[in-house]
């Protein structure tokens, strides 16, 4: 591990404080936090696989099926329905309808076939038991894990074959290897980096739930929202 500072706003990273963050100019996003000096070793899911350049002309192209939720709004913000490999973050504030809105997806998926794995790391078995009787759900493909352990998440994936993985909240997982907080920058970048590199080699579909903060934003560092490949935000009516 190595000390670094970091920008929550952008992801830069230097090897000292400063009150303004050279490369977004923003003033007291600097903080300090760890850094992984070696390579995680843990965990069954493999590296991306080495790519070799190729010429754009020769690569060759299949169509894409997405999977249809059933509901056509949810679909039409998602480009179509859900692609397999593809990570969404879910954001929005405390009460706006998040988790419901995931075991409703998960409810949507599950009378499809789909297996859904749905890793909470902030409420109890029961609590999301009472929200699925009263949402209705009746699903057999809905499988919960109350966890913080984000490489049990993904080992648990793997072993049971999992179609779609949906983690509330990605602020509450962490790599148990880290020493670090969860919710902090270093946690949030690396778990980030461990489930989508899980997501791309096993084709998962992945929805994260994303706490927001006072000012309306994700919590953490604007780079998670870069690393995924859909942001969707959700308000309130005034």
């Amino acid at each position: 591990m190595a000390s670094q500072f970091f920008c929550t706003d952008c992801g830069y990273e230097t090897n000292k404080w400063s009150g303004k963050c050279p490369a977004c100019g923003s003033w007291g996003t600097i903080i300090e936090s760890t850094r992984i000096t070696g390579k995680n070793q843990s965990g069954k899911i493999p590296d991306l696989q080495q790519a070799k350049p190729e010429c754009i002309k020769d690569i060759k192209t299949t169509e894409i099926s997405r999977w249809k939720t059933g509901t056509a709004e949810f679909d039409l913000v998602l480009g179509g329905g859900i692609v397999p490999g593809m990570v969404v973050l879910i954001g929005g504030e405390p009460g706006v309808g998040k988790s419901t809105l995931m075991l409703q997806l998960s409810e949507w998926m599950g009378k499809q076939g789909k297996k859904v794995l749905y890793a909470t790391g902030e409420e109890s078995a029961e609590q999301i038991q009472l929200r699925s009787t009263r949402l209705n759900i009746s699903s057999e493909n809905i499988w919960l894990l109350c966890t913080n352990d984000a490489e049990h998440i993904l080992n648990e994936v793997e072993e049971n074959h999992s179609d779609l993985l949906i983690i509330d909240s990605i602020q509450s997982v962490s790599l148990p290897n880290l020493d670090s907080l969860p919710g902090t920058v270093t946690q949030l970048r690396e778990t980030c980096n461990r489930i989508i590199r899980c997501a791309k080699t096993m084709h998962l579909p992945v929805f994260l739930v994303g706490h927001v903060t006072k000012e309306g934003f994700v919590a953490g560092p604007k780079i998670i929202e870069h690393m995924v490949d859909t942001v969707l935000y959700f308000e309130g009516e005034l």
